[in-house]
């Protein structure tokens, strides 16, 4: 994850450096009691083609810190991520919100952001929550984007989505890669993309992320969501390279920071960032 920077062409050859590593010692936001969610696949009654998506106030978010950027534009493009924790088998609603919460207090609380970085989570258990507050509200809205921190160069014209998990050695589980199709297609739907305009998160900065086995899977899932989109194969072609496109303001490239404490922390080998004991 990543605040804003200079606008970033897509690396020609990634650096397969480990990106971001939690650690055990994150204490989790407190939850009070949350209502009940439809799995990952299930779809908003008001919206076919919407999937439903855990609203910040449905995960039990707490506030961001100062109020969070809303941008006239929309994304030109899609980023997707890895979150490098550990490939869990406990795939319930409760574990997804509490992993949306421990990535909150992590960015929050170890990297000083003034809210989670992504503007969506997909869970193992494929259920997909909402990142930053205001990111859900401006995509049903379809006209405008919240500004993030998960892409350096790229936060004021993308949207980025991470998955839960570990993807360097194996793939998704089925459930969590036909929830982040359905998301994209959604997505592109509301802010007229194409599904070219699918990208890794090596694409523009050097880090292994979305992890060799996802980021081999972005052709495939460009093509399954030119497929919902109706668009079928003609859609998913040859991804161009995105134009360059300034951002606002420079600043501090937090992932260089986040790495270089993960390489010298003791605990970064351990890619679990929820304690145990805080799971449910």
């Amino acid at each position: 994850m990543t605040s804003s920077a200079q606008q970033q062409a897509p690396a020609a050859a990634p650096h397969h450096t480990r990106r971001s590593m939690f650690t055990g010692a994150l204490a989790l936001a407190a939850g009070a009691a949350l209502p009940s969610f439809a799995a990952g696949r299930a779809f908003a009654s008001d919206a076919a083609a919407a999937p439903a998506i855990a609203s910040c106030a449905t995960w039990g978010a707490r506030p961001s810190s100062e109020p969070v950027v809303v941008l006239a534009n929309r994304p030109q493009r899609i980023i997707v991520h890895h979150t490098a924790t550990a490939n869990v088998t406990d795939y319930s609603q409760q574990r997804a919100f509490a992993l949306a919460r421990a990535i909150q207090t992590y960015h929050m609380d170890a990297q000083g952001w003034i809210d989670t970085g992504q503007h969506f989570t997909v869970s193992r258990g494929a259920f997909v929550m909402e990142g930053r507050h205001s990111s859900l509200a401006e995509l049903r809205g379809g006209a405008r984007q919240v500004r993030a921190a998960h892409c350096v160069g790229q936060n004021t014209v993308s949207i980025g989505i991470e998955n839960e998990g570990t993807y360097t050695s194996e793939e998704p589980p089925a459930a969590q890669y036909a929830a982040l199709a359905d998301l994209c297609a959604y997505v592109c739907t509301q802010y007229r993309l194409p599904a070219t305009a699918i990208y890794g998160h090596r694409d523009f900065n050097a880090t292994s992320c979305p992890g060799d086995r996802l980021y081999a899977l972005l052709p495939v899932l460009r093509r399954d969501v030119a497929e919902r989109l109706g668009a079928g194969a003609a859609g998913s072609g040859t991804v161009p390279e995105p134009e360059p496109v300034p951002e606002p303001e420079p600043v501090r490239d937090p992932i260089r920071d986040l790495l270089d404490q993960a390489a010298s922390d003791p605990l970064a080998a351990l890619p679990e960032y929820l304690p145990p004991h805080l799971l449910p």
